[in-house]
């Protein structure tokens, strides 16, 4: 795997951001670009992964296709001066695998960087939810004070 070196200054924020579009494309190959070695991924249900192809052939399974609409991308210091934490938040946009489409599903994504590269990400999502309600097996919900 060819290993990205962050350029001195560059925002951890940003690494995040490139690293989700790719992810995103899906082009799991150009966004290990950003991953160290040993990477650790927990991704939506506590399901564990090591490559970024592993998340996107999982989505691959779930969805038609997806995409993610950032709403915010915050960056806190890390355990060490050599890293930093990114939680990304916003919703997922896409089709479900019978092609209807879908919106407003809500993500929030945690990533530690370390030296510039993503060492650990955590995913969560509302689709488990969403599709327990598609295939009759939850109740629908209504936002609270939205009337019936």
């Amino acid at each position: 795997m060819q290993q990205h070196t962050t350029p001195p200054g560059q925002d951890a924020g940003a690494i995040v951001e490139e690293f989700l579009r790719l992810v995103m494309v899906p082009d799991p190959v150009a966004a290990s670009r950003f991953v160290a070695p040993g990477l650790a991924i927990r991704f939506t249900g506590g399901r564990p992964m090591r490559q970024p192809a592993e998340c996107s052939a999982f989505n691959a399974t779930r969805y038609a296709w997806v995409k993610k609409k950032f709403e915010s991308t915050d960056v806190v210091a890390g355990a060490t001066h050599e890293e930093a934490v990114v939680y990304n938040t916003g919703t997922l946009y896409g089709a479900w695998p019978d092609g209807t489409p879908f919106e407003g599903n809500r993500y929030v994504d945690r990533y530690v960087l370390r030296r510039g590269l993503i060492v650990q990400m955590d995913v969560w999502n509302d689709s488990a939810e969403w599709l327990l309600v598609r295939a009759g097996l939850a109740a629908p919900w209504t936002t609270p004070g939205a009337g019936a």
